[in-house]
């Protein structure tokens, strides 16, 4: 980490935490620590540091905008030949797609206030939404596979979760379950794809992953088949995250849980 750059830039760690603070926060009133003022404080305290979050990314797009791409990554763990990182990619692409998920985000905690109005856990939904965005946002901003991987499970499991919110409902559980394993065997095929390729490449940093595929493709270093079977090891996981075909099995029950659909019998206003 330079301690040259600006420190919106070298603070962007903190925009992924900002929506686990949120979690956080939600606690003492989704565990019913908190009783007497109802759940209302956990969705003004997820509001808050959701719109610091949006005001950080927003800091720093002017900063890339005057610096250009930078690049953060912090030590995690090394031992003999594995040595794993924190990487954070701040280009115009990674931070327009953070400020889009921590906009949509606010919006959609707004929105929340009204349509889960009298929802008696409207905390432990705005919990659970605040898992979600600092999961996502860390994707956004991450610069290796390693990283991205270990949140995209994250992400598995608070889909799992949302889906399942109102879990006293039998097809709600079993719309909950139907997301999480069709998401799971995206999952184990992504660890298949993360683990050959680093294998492969020598490294999980997506600069080095660009600069080894050129290599291996002007060398032949691998043959069609493995290259096939690499790439569709790897689309998996974003094609079960994303309901693609024909990992798309759960997209219609998961209507079960808390979605804007729901809603339009019963305005907000």
């Amino acid at each position: 980490m330079s301690a040259a750059l600006p420190l919106p830039l070298q603070l962007i760690w903190l925009v992924p935490l900002y929506g686990f603070s949120g979690m956080l926060l939600s606690l003492p009133w989704a565990t019913g620590w908190i009783k007497r003022n109802g759940p209302r404080p956990a969705a003004y305290l997820n509001l808050l540091v959701t719109l610091l979050a949006v005001v950080h990314g927003s800091l720093a797009i002017r900063e890339v905008v005057s610096l250009g791409p930078q690049h953060l990554e912090f030590a995690w763990f090394q031992a003999a030949d594995l040595n794993l990182r924190l990487g954070f990619d701040l280009s115009l692409t990674n931070l327009a797609a953070l400020e889009l998920v921590t906009t949509m985000s606010l919006v959609c905690q707004v929105f929340a206030l009204g349509y889960l109005d009298k929802e008696w856990s409207l905390a432990r939904f705005y919990a659970l939404v605040g898992f979600f965005e600092g999961a996502m946002s860390g994707v956004v901003l991450s610069s290796n596979l390693f990283m991205s991987y270990f949140l995209l499970e994250m992400l598995t499991l608070s889909t799992y979760l949302l889906v399942g919110f109102w879990y006293a409902q039998p097809l709600v559980v079993t719309a909950a379950r139907d997301a999480f394993l069709t998401k799971r065997v995206g999952d184990v095929l992504l660890l298949m794809g993360v683990v050959a390729l680093s294998a492969w490449a020598g490294s999980m940093e997506f600069t080095d992953l660009y600069a080894w595929a050129a290599r291996a493709k002007a060398e032949q270093l691998i043959s069609p088949l493995a290259g096939t079977l690499l790439g569709l090891g790897l689309i998996a996981g974003p094609m079960g995250k994303c309901a693609q075909f024909p990992m798309h099995l759960w997209l219609d029950e998961a209507w079960r849980g808390p979605t804007p659909p729901r809603s339009c019998a019963t305005p907000w206003w």
